[in-house]
């Protein structure tokens, strides 16, 4: 069984959790550090939006500032994405592609989403794997509502994937942040994502806590991937590249509303 390093959950700012996720990526790709499975929160809460998505057209700015609300840019595609600092994880996942065994990226995807499927089903709910379409990212559904959504990057042979896992939601809270363009008020999208969109507490119809949900996914992707997680930390070099891309990355005006014409 291939051995991991995890780096256990931890709590951090917007700038710094994509600067961690992108140190980690870099070190991979040269073969610094080993295959790594990272769980973080987001403290304050944030909006983080598509390599090459538009701040003003994905982002309440002016909510976003009333209410101390982070907003950030990823390396990876797909929408914008709204992080609750109580009521979501957020997981990722560095593995080089031959050792994921997945010969493209739909296969990566699906061999990554699954473990997210295993940790739901030992949270008590039934859950599905998305592929998605050429507008989608693929995600995971119960009963055609989205509890988990994923983006990827591949680069240098390696695959970073990020997403989420819903373990409470507030509609009303998450599209005050998030911009929709057609809708005339926030009720309006409302009401049409209560049909699209679900949590762990509403499936299990009681709370489920961090540390279940934690331990879940930790088991999850163990069981599914098939690999022994070994529990470690960022290296030094690995910080020093996190320290450096948070501040001239990620907590940059430039990268964060420029993005596809930014240096990357």
């Amino acid at each position: 069984m291939n051995e991991w390093r995890l780096l256990k959950l931890e709590t951090y700012d917007a700038a710094t959790n994509m600067a961690i996720d992108e140190a980690v990526l870099r070190a991979r790709i040269v073969g610094k550090v080993p295959n790594t499975i990272r769980f973080y929160r987001w403290t304050p809460s944030a909006v983080s939006i598509g390599r090459f998505q538009s701040v003003f057209n994905e982002v309440n700015l002016d909510n976003c500032k009333k209410h101390g609300v982070d907003f950030v840019r990823r390396i990876t595609g797909g929408g914008a994405v709204y992080h609750d600092c109580e009521d979501e994880i957020t997981y990722s996942v560095v593995v080089k592609r031959e050792d994921l065994g997945a010969v493209d990226v739909a296969a990566a995807y699906n061999k990554i989403c699954n473990g997210l499927v295993k940790a739901l089903e030992m949270l008590g709910v039934k859950a599905d794997f998305n592929p998605g379409d050429h507008k989608n990212c693929p995600n995971i559904t119960v009963n055609d509502r989205k509890i988990s959504g994923s983006a990827q990057s591949f680069k240098g042979g390696t695959v970073l994937q990020h997403g989420t896992l819903l373990l409470n939601v507030d509609l009303e809270k998450m599209f005050t942040f998030l911009r929709v363009p057609w809708a005339k008020t926030c009720m309006e999208i409302v009401n049409v994502a209560e049909k699209k969109i679900t949590s762990v507490r509403k499936e299990v119809g009681s709370e489920i806590t961090i540390e279940q949900a934690y331990r879940a996914l930790v088991r999850g992707f163990q069981h599914n991937i098939g690999m022994e997680l070994s529990e470690d930390t960022l290296t030094r070099e690995e910080f020093e590249t996190m320290e450096k891309l948070r501040r001239e990355k990620f907590a940059d005006i430039e990268w964060t509303f420029l993005g596809a014409s930014a240096t990357a």
